[in-house]
């Protein structure tokens, strides 16, 4: 009996062992987590807008911060290991607390309109990865601090506004692969050792009897130093990088481009000249003056007048060389008009990113939309024209609202950006850009697009005769959009989006085949305009496009989703919101996944559909527009294949059942 109770008294000792130790480690883990929280709040103290809410569900209550948005935790949910807020358009400071999130792998803040310094505490964070403060408008030097982050594989400080030297500490990062510094204001030299002996190959990587120094000890496979200040040449172990990484500099190579030396502080001393003694400089003076006071008069008088006339000529031709600018394009523009001219501003523009797009003129384009007379489409930020070119194919030409004096250098070059992006696409279901128009008198900026004689998808589904959009056209028009997507999406490189992917967006030919175009890609443009303009600089330097802005904005899950609500549009007729029945999707929900009421979704005015290609449309929309699986949805190329595996569009299978289907193939044939 005592035996007995001996042992139940030592299991129970050591399950108290075991209830205390883990009673310790959960309030070990809490005051932890309580430390973490309090350096997250903190983070969003220093936040004084954020105009999207990003920050609202961060709650200081809340002692588990993994749910907040753009944190990321371990998958024991006990420490934060990455914070990804990106073009959110937050204005504040970065916290220094940050420094006690000593976990943290991923800081990225990209896109944002932080300003302030970087802190040096950032430099504590001894299991960073990557920093990316990108596209801010921070200012100060790069602290040192930064080289103590020995586990950093990619820094990306672009388009800010930081100054002073780059700290030769940086080169002590050895698994530092990727360094962005361009669009700064950082002057110095490029750290790295220049000795002759170094030879880099494309690995960065090199033998030496020497010790290298500074970025030359580095493992750097991608590094951008492009439009700063930095002076002296380009390091030879930084050889194998591309050239143009180095343009806009002050460097001595002249290979790539670099500034005008008026930019980087004057002239700079010739290198190998002999001294001059004093003597000889004072005896050179003395003859000079000597030769000044021997002169007749007239011939001073002679060389006043000279003089003034070479000026009055330099001042003409000034004159005519501006007027000549006027009107053609220039690789420098004005940023934007100032009160004072001393703080006039200047965008470099690439005069080589529309040289295969076909430019035509304003009056081309009058004479062929019947003097802008034939609108088509009409909204706040742009009217659509439709017209013939002589002797060409019918056109659709969008012409953006936008007043001279609100055009601003930075929205011409996103407009420049955008026309080369559009050019690029080569899709029988993608829209095909013929060419833009850019003109300043009168301020002209347009867009040209092959017409598609068939108006919009949405105008035949809400508007049109129910009976010209039988099934097999609709399935047609559906597979069509899903290739459209799927090239843009998985085979351009970059990808490319639809800004707003609706029924308007798809226009129709003459056979209603499907075309995608983006005209709503002017709303991005002024928005974009809005947003980040107060990232670029007003101190009177030169300014150019940051690379938030060099890429199109993309958003592949967005138009996934989107996809699923036009399906859902085109089969059941129905607009994607109307104020009775709400939101088309929610009204559809309930018929998506049954079987016996799945046919309720199709349009009423359709006598004929095929039951089975019904349930491949509600499963590819079920797919596209379930919450649960945002993170995790299909890419169209997999939808594509789905619909075109699971859909027949023969004709034959609907002359069965259709007599309206032998007027269909009459049409089309």
């Amino acid at each position: 009996m005592l035996a007995k109770l001996g042992r139940k008294m030592g299991t129970s000792s050591q399950f108290g062992v075991l209830l205390l130790s883990i009673g310790l480690l959960l309030v070990t883990a809490c005051a932890f987590t309580a430390n973490e929280v309090n350096a997250l709040t903190a983070f969003k103290e220093a936040i004084y807008e954020d105009p999207f809410l990003v920050l609202s569900n961060w709650n200081n209550l809340d002692s588990d911060p993994c749910d907040w948005s753009g944190i990321s935790c371990s998958m024991a949910r006990d420490h934060v290991i990455k914070i990804n807020i990106s073009w959110a358009s937050l204005k504040g400071f970065i916290a220094s607390e940050l420094h006690n999130l000593v976990y943290l792998q991923e800081l990225i803040l990209h896109g944002n309109l932080l300003i302030g310094t970087i802190p040096k505490e950032i430099g504590l964070l001894k299991n960073l990865k990557v920093l990316d403060l990108g596209v801010n408008q921070l200012t100060g030097p790069i602290p040192s601090e930064l080289g103590n982050l020995t586990t950093i594989m990619k820094i990306n400080l672009q388009s800010n506004g930081l100054t002073g030297r780059l700290p030769p500490e940086l080169g002590s990062l050895k698994y530092l692969e990727e360094l962005r510094l361009d669009r700064n204001k950082l002057q110095g030299t490029v750290p790295a050792s220049n000795s002759s002996d170094f030879s880099g190959n494309v690995h960065g990587m090199y033998m030496s009897n020497v010790q290298p120094t500074g970025l030359c000890r580095s493992q750097l496979r991608i590094a951008d130093f492009s439009y700063n200040f930095f002076i002296g040449s380009i390091p030879k172990c930084l050889g194998y990088l591309p050239r143009f990484n180095f343009r806009g500099n002050c460097l001595e190579d002249k290979d790539p481009k670099q500034r005008p030396s008026m930019q980087c502080g004057g002239t700079p001393t010739p290198r190998s000249h002999p001294a001059v003694s004093n003597k000889h400089r004072a005896a050179e003076d003395d003859s000079k003056h000597h030769a000044s006071t021997s002169r007749p008069a007239w011939l001073l008088i002679l060389e006043i007048v000279t003089g003034v006339m070479v000026g009055v000529l330099f001042l003409v031709a000034l004159f005519t060389a501006l007027q000549k600018c006027k009107n053609k394009s220039s690789i420098i523009i004005p940023w934007k008009k100032s009160a004072s001219e001393k703080e006039c501003m200047a965008v470099y523009i690439d005069s080589e990113m529309l040289k295969d797009v076909m430019k035509y003129s304003r009056q081309e384009l009058e004479v062929a939309c019947e003097d802008f007379s034939n609108i088509i489409g009409s909204s706040p930020d742009s009217h659509v024209y439709k017209g013939t070119l002589k002797g060409g194919p019918e056109i659709a030409v969008i012409s953006l609202c936008v007043k001279e004096e609100h055009w601003t250098g930075f929205l011409e070059l996103y407009y420049q950006k955008e026309v080369a992006d559009l050019a690029r696409l080569n899709h029988e279901n993608a829209g095909k850009l013929l060419g833009y128009c850019r003109e300043s008198s009168p301020f002209t900026r347009m867009l040209i697009f092959e017409y598609a004689s068939n108006g919009t998808l949405y105008e035949h589904l809400h508007y049109g005769e129910g009976c010209q959009l039988s099934w097999t056209r609709r399935m047609k028009i559906i597979i069509g959009i899903a290739k459209g997507l799927t090239y843009l999406h998985t085979e351009l490189d970059p990808p490319f989006t639809i800004s707003e992917l609706n029924s308007n967006a798809v226009y129709l030919t003459e056979d209603f085949s499907p075309k995608l175009v983006d005209f709503e890609s002017w709303k991005n443009i002024l928005s974009r305009s809005e947003k980040n303009s107060g990232n670029i600089s007003n101190e009177g330097a030169i300014c150019v496009l940051p690379n938030a802005l060099e890429a199109r904005h993309l958003d592949i899950q967005g138009n996934i989703y989107a996809f699923g609500v036009l399906l859902l549009e085109i089969v059941s007729g129905r607009p994607p919101y109307c104020e009775d029945k709400g939101r088309l999707v929610d009204w559809a929900k309930e018929y998506l996944e049954v079987p016996e009421v799945m046919s309720y979704v199709v349009d009423p005015e359709l006598k004929h559909f095929r039951y089975e290609d019904l349930k491949v449309i509600c499963e590819v929309v079920s797919t596209c527009v379930q919450p649960s699986s945002k993170n995790c949805r299909s890419s169209m190329k997999d939808l594509c294949e789905m619909l075109e595996s699971g859909i027949d569009t023969s004709i034959s299978v609907e002359l069965k059942a259709s007599s309206l289907a032998w007027a269909e193939l009459a049409l089309s044939s």
